[in-house]
């Protein structure tokens, strides 16, 4: 890339200061680490592998970058796209072959949303070559939009108040996954994208299909958007600002001994008769 515009310095800027808050809000990534960086060929992945490349440059610690792609082995992939832009970076990268594509084909209905279960294929193939190179972190490339649709998806489908969290621990116990680009939003990595000319490779597998309630919502929350300027911005802070005793989880917070404190101060002063 030549010289950056004042507008692309700036989103560069923008992006590689919103994640590098969220990595220093949530202590993603600590001195030592080895951060596997999973790499889809999306937009957002790519953005991360780059602001992390960055990040590792500038940061006080030291930490290691491990790209990895898992070939699920769609008709049709770019085989070679990856591993020439990764040798071109000159960094650590492993291309994970895993025919997940078959499975989802074989055991998802023709006109069915295939997305669940190609997730939680991808999810435990990529955990599993996680511990085996003996990477302490998972970096996946969801922004702060990812966040806030999975948020409604929860509320509107599951009946639970959950979205994705900036950072979390695998129910084994043996993975933490970090967010790097929680903070992000998704306009600003798309226009990264464009500029950097990062090498796209679409998703054959579910990128055309139609309906999909993710993006009902996403649409929803465009709308929304484009009606009242930063209203995603304000739901994702609210996920930042939880307050228990106002919501009726009773295993969040304890109503059912919840009751007046005696020895509270009264709200009254004395009243004088008239």
């Amino acid at each position: 890339m030549g010289t950056l515009t004042v507008n692309q310095n700036k989103l560069q800027k923008r992006l590689r200061r919103q994640a590098g808050e969220a990595v220093a809000d949530f202590n993603m990534i600590e001195d030592g680490d080895k951060v596997m960086v999973c790499l889809s060929g999306g937009k957002d992945s790519y953005t991360l592998l780059d602001v992390l490349m960055h990040l590792q440059k500038v940061a006080p610690i030291k930490f290691e970058i491990v790209a990895v792609n898992m070939d699920q082995k769609q008709p049709g992939f770019p085989e070679h796209v990856l591993p020439a832009y990764l040798k071109e970076l000159g960094i650590e990268y492993h291309i994970v072959e895993k025919d997940t594509y078959s499975v989802v084909k074989e055991l998802i209905p023709e006109g069915k949303t295939t997305c669940s279960l190609c997730s939680r294929l991808r999810r435990g193939t990529l955990y599993t070559f996680a511990d085996e190179i003996g990477a302490t972190k998972m970096a996946l490339g969801h922004h702060r939009d990812d966040i806030v649709e999975t948020f409604f998806l929860n509320m509107f489908f599951n009946g639970s108040l959950k979205a994705m969290p900036p950072k979390l621990r695998a129910d084994d116990g043996r993975n933490v996954v970090i967010r790097p680009l929680a903070y992000c939003n998704e306009k600003d990595i798309q226009a990264y994208s464009d500029f950097k000319q990062f090498p796209i490779i679409p998703c054959n597998l579910c990128g055309s299909q139609e309906n999909l309630q993710r993006q009902v919502v996403k649409e929803m929350l465009q709308d929304w958007e484009r009606k009242t300027p930063g209203r995603t911005e304000s739901i994702f802070r609210s996920l930042q600002n939880v307050i228990p005793s106002q919501l009726a989880d009773r295993n969040l917070f304890d109503f059912t001994n919840l009751r007046i404190d005696e020895t509270a101060a009264s709200r009254f002063v004395n009243v004088v008769n008239l």
